[in-house]
């Protein structure tokens, strides 16, 4: 087992009390394959008796070791197998009474979510992933921590474009069951290009199919300590001085999260699994990605230089926490979610970060276009151009991108919607509003790109 530097756990404990760092998530990932059966009740029965076993006391564990250490774990969360897999081998689709079994279980243990009410489609799909992502809407709109997600494309198998026509209706249909609470449905959804098997970041958790039958996946944060960390430098720092920096601060703030990660997983009696080095900002004051750029030099997130300075910050984030540990895995890299992040809200609010800058910002960063409010009235074939577009970033880069937008019912730009804790809120971003449609009618997959003949 790793041997840790105690003075380097302390000075990073110091860096909890000033600038917000903390674990955001841990997710114990719980496969569900053994819990098939043609019997749909035997099937929810079955779900519920394994992830109790395995997770009843994850929550009163990580509650000891926050105290043990004095390190905010702010997420609890669970992912299992993708459902359609599980959902497959019943007599009937009826999916949502899976969902709502989920829920149910996910409130009795008390974590904040689960994941993996998701679908593998991106070379086609399956009867049983079909009715499973026609569900999604419901699904969403009758549970309170369930999250969902369908993996559209790769860059081995290309872009399936009519999962993505199918996705973008799906997103609009949730935004619309759940328009009382700000098409919290939506935010509940991401549709992916090049999933991962150990993602332990919601909406888009899953338990890969590869997976061993429990694990338990970290998530770190700290955008706040970084910031701090490159206002402490002389102004004219050059860029080698601040990657190296950055390097020396995500090293810190990983060894934080594998010590925390290792010792849960010891108490909870399964392995640990991976640490994902994502740099995953929230609304408060000071824990901002977008106040990072500011640190460097960039009046606002959206200036030119945005996205050099987040390729940077990617990069040497990579750089230093894989010094710190063996297992890296799920996304690794820094999260821009719109309504997550206090400096992003407040460059969109002032129109000084747009769509376009921010998909330009998606080639280098973790994951995509996260947590935007769009016009409720957006096309859902507009919806499917976004998606399409994004996928066609993360196929061509081989990088994981996602899609999680949020058509508010009834609003429009100038307006915003509010959700409160991690999810923040944002306000509604104009779209470009000339016509996809006979773009995305097309049927079919659009192809691979050459790199993927590589084996």
């Amino acid at each position: 087992m790793k041997t840790f530097d105690k003075e380097l756990i302390l000075e990073t404990i110091n860096m909890i009390k000033l600038h917000n760092l903390d674990i955001r998530t841990v997710t114990m990932a719980i496969s569900l394959r053994d819990c098939m059966d043609r019997d749909i009740n035997k099937v929810c029965d079955r779900i519920r008796e394994k992830i109790m076993r395995h997770a009843k006391d994850l929550i009163k564990y990580a509650n000891e070791i926050e105290n043990d250490y004095s390190i905010p774990i702010v997420n609890k969360r669970i992912a299992v197998t993708p459902v359609s897999i599980i959902g497959e081998s019943c007599d009937s689709y009826d999916y949502v009474k899976i969902a709502k079994t989920l829920d149910d279980v996910a409130n009795t243990i008390g974590v904040d979510f689960i994941g993996g009410y998701s679908a593998l489609v991106e070379k086609g799909w399956t009867r049983g992933d079909l009715a499973l992502i026609e569900s999604i809407p419901e699904a969403l709109a009758q549970t309170s921590k369930l999250c969902s997600s369908v993996n559209v494309a790769s860059s081995k198998a290309g872009i399936n474009m009519d999962a993505v026509l199918k996705v973008s209706e799906i997103i609009k249909e949730a935004a619309l069951l759940t328009k009382d609470s700000d098409g919290i449905g939506a935010a509940k959804f991401v549709a992916f290009c090049n999933s991962v098997n150990d993602n332990p970041f919601m909406a888009g958790a899953f338990c890969g199919y590869t997976e061993p039958e429990c694990a338990l996946n970290v998530g770190v944060s700290g955008p706040g300590v970084v910031r701090a960390a490159i206002e402490s430098l002389p102004k004219d720092a050059n860029f080698s001085v601040l990657a190296n920096t950055i390097k020396q601060t995500a090293y810190k703030i990983t060894s934080t999260g594998e010590l925390v990660g290792r010792q849960l997983a010891k108490k909870l009696n399964v392995p640990f699994g991976v640490i994902d080095l994502s740099l995953a900002p929230t609304p408060a004051p000071g824990d901002s990605v977008a106040g990072i750029f500011q640190a460097m030099g960039l009046e606002h997130a959206g200036a030119h230089g945005t996205t050099a300075a987040l390729a940077m910050l990617n990069d040497a984030v990579k750089k230093g926490g894989i010094m710190a540990s063996s297992y890296v895995g799920g996304l690794s890299g820094a999260f821009i979610p719109v309504s997550e992040d206090a400096g992003m809200i407040e460059a969109a609010t002032k129109g000084v970060l747009t769509f376009d800058k921010l998909e330009a910002m998606t080639s280098v960063c973790s994951v995509g276009l996260d947590m935007i409010a769009i016009p409720g009235d957006t096309p859902s074939t507009t919806i499917a151009g976004i998606i399409a577009d994004e996928m066609a970033i993360g196929m061509i880069n081989k990088k994981t991108t996602a899609v999680r937008v949020i058509p508010a019912v009834g609003k429009t730009v100038g307006d915003s919607v509010v959700y409160g804790g991690l999810l923040g809120e944002a306000p509604i971003m104009k779209v470009n509003s000339l016509s996809s449609a006979d773009f995305v009618n097309r049927a079919g997959r659009i192809p691979a790109p050459l790199h993927s003949l590589n084996n």
